[in-house]
């Protein structure tokens, strides 16, 4: 069965650094771009990061350029969020989304398009 995963939520303080990991099984991790979304109580799902895996190119939010890297191992079938310097309004459920569309062009931000969800992981940051 065609799936994707995430891990590496918790609880830190303010100026902390997290790194989420989402792991895909059971489809060619290559052909895809894998992007994390984020949704706070009370707002909107906010797209936060994306990596076509094929050539690396990546995209942010401007929220969190300069803070957060996203990052990919085909060998282990996982993208990283390295997240530093957070602050408690990146507080919010973090999910991966994968999609080949996106991988080649694509509008990242469109989360309705996404082929494969994970279940979501957790971040708090307190102040």
């Amino acid at each position: 069965e065609r799936r994707i995963a995430e891990s590496g939520g918790g609880l830190v303080q303010a100026g902390g650094s997290l790194r989420l990991s989402c792991t895909a099984s059971e489809f060619t991790f290559d052909d895809y771009a894998i992007s994390w979304f984020r949704r706070a109580p009370g707002k909107d799902r906010e797209g936060v990061s994306s990596i076509a895996i094929h050539d690396g190119s990546t995209r942010y939010a401007d929220s969190v350029k300069g803070r957060f890297t996203i990052s990919s191992d085909s060998a282990k079938r996982t993208v990283y969020l390295q997240m530093n310097n957070l602050k408690p309004e990146d507080t919010a459920v973090y999910y991966c989304a994968a999609d080949v569309q996106v991988a080649y062009g694509a509008d990242w931000l469109r989360y309705w398009e996404y082929d494969y969800w994970g279940q979501g992981t957790q971040v708090s940051v307190s102040s």
